[in-house]
């Protein structure tokens, strides 16, 4: 009994053990930081009221429903409301109230406080907000809402700002709620975050509601590979998700799909808009992707793949050998290949220079669809060099119809012997030795390689 114990424990923990636990990049709580706009025009008239209680109506009913989740801190700064408009105050923003557990009613009593009079500083305001969250603490997201009715009426550049911070880390992409401001406000505040206009009170409830819905909810995302015929089909490949701000990775991914060529499901942060880099070669690229928060999302990138290899009766002449990898007609290596291996890249065509002696040249090489392409590389001879000196050696391909010749070699001699692998073909060895008093003493052999067979050069004979 007490071995089969000890079998069961074992077998446990090797369940257990099977694999490493998943990445956990996304915190489970949240701060958020409302900054309103307490400027003089937040006493215009807009749907019936005062956009000012228009505002803090919709916030006090938004932070009532809230008070039962325990991973949601609040704080609140508001600007333009503590000096009047005649004084044209930069500096007039305040936090009012900051992040603690459970301060809905302090948050809500500040709120009714406000009364609007003065100008608008959005970017002293966001600037200030640096200071309202807290010091880097990896349990918490940082977000901001700002919520306002008009533009910059200071000299700060609220865009520079804000990307400056989010650079940072300091937050993530803010939110801008515009109160009536209409059609221009998208173009001025995309540049600072995620720019709403609301038309009116329901409007604003419904896209603060959403956007706080975006934070807390969990965003899911489906990352579907799609082959030759937009089926996703493809899979296995390691993908990263950059932050499209910072340009830092987010999430690194080798794909997956089961047995039932599903696609599993990945938890992401739907604050942070991406650029995502499929790693096939050449690489896939998608910029700035936005998911929609709260909500499984599914992203398609075509990436179509192929594999290539090559096909030698004895590689093992040569160790080590590379093909280098381009696309065709293009300077740029993709990739450096071993010559014993099997690798994948996109459908397409590439130019191949294997790095044997000579170098074999394989042009407009096509790749498809979940096919190998096999390329041949002829078996190499062995030219062996015997009572060699310190010296001056080339080797030139001799064509032996058109008398032409091409250098393709110089030889680092070291010692009195070398063996060079040497593709089949016809050659011409030019060798003059160091301690030879004239250019009269260079030695010329022209030989043939057979594949598979050795030749011999005496540079004495």
């Amino acid at each position: 009994m007490k071995n089969l114990f000890f079998f069961v424990l074992f077998v446990c923990c090797q369940i257990a053990f099977a694999q490493p636990p998943p990445q956990k990049t996304i915190p489970p709580k949240t701060r958020i930081l409302f900054v309103l706009d307490g400027s003089g025009s937040m006493n215009a008239k807009w749907d019936g009221g005062l956009r000012i209680e228009v505002a803090k109506k919709v916030l006090t009913r938004l932070l009532d429903s809230m008070k039962i989740n325990k991973n949601v801190e609040f704080a609140l700064r508001a600007y333009g409301h503590q000096f009047d408009k005649k004084y044209q105050n930069c500096k007039d923003s305040k936090l009012e109230i900051g992040f603690k557990a459970g301060n809905h009613a302090e948050v809500i009593k500040k709120l009714h406080s406000i009364q609007p009079k003065g100008t608008t500083p959005i970017a002293y305001s966001l600037e200030q907000a640096t200071k309202d969250f807290p010091e880097n603490d990896p349990d918490y997201r940082n977000v901001l809402i700002l919520i306002t009715d008009g533009l910059e009426s200071c000299d700060g550049d609220p865009c520079a700002i804000s990307m400056g911070l989010q650079k940072k880390g300091i937050f993530l992409r803010p939110f801008i709620i515009g109160l009536g401001v209409g059609k221009d406000f998208g173009k001025a505040f995309d540049c600072i975050g995620k720019p709403f206009d609301a038309k009116s009170s329901t409007e604003f409830s419904n896209l603060l509601s959403g956007i706080v819905t975006q934070v807390v909810k969990k965003t899911t995302i489906t990352l579907e590979l799609l082959d030759i015929k937009d089926k996703p089909m493809e899979t296995n490949v390691n993908v990263t998700f950059y932050n499209n701000v910072t340009g830092k990775p987010i999430y690194d991914i080798v794909h997956y799909r089961n047995e039932k060529n599903l696609t599993d499901t990945i938890e992401v942060d739907a604050l942070i808009s991406y650029d995502l880099i499929v790693n096939t070669i050449p690489q896939v690229e998608k910029k700035n992707i936005a998911f929609v928060g709260g909500k499984h999302n599914t992203i398609s990138v075509k990436s179509p793949q192929g594999t290539l290899q090559f096909a030698m009766k004895n590689p093992n002449e040569y160790p080590n050998l590379l093909g280098i990898i381009r696309e065709n007609n293009k300077n740029q290596t993709l990739n450096l290949q071993a010559i014993t291996a099997k690798e994948k890249y996109l459908v397409g065509k590439y130019d191949i220079e294997v790095l044997t002696l000579p170098r074999t040249y394989f042009k407009n090489v096509e790749i498809k669809q979940s096919e190998s392409t096999i390329l041949e590389i002829a078996t190499a001879g062995t030219l062996g060099l015997r009572n060699l000196y310190n010296g001056f050696c080339s080797l030139y391909l001799f064509n032996e119809s058109t008398g032409e010749q091409s250098w393709i070699y110089d030889l680092d001699i070291k010692g009195r012997e070398m063996n060079l692998a040497i593709q089949p073909n016809t050659y011409k060895l030019v060798f003059r030795a160091t301690d030879a008093k004239g250019s009269i003493y260079t030695i010329v052999k022209k030989f043939t390689i057979e594949a598979g067979k050795s030749f011999t050069i005496d540079i004495l004979k």
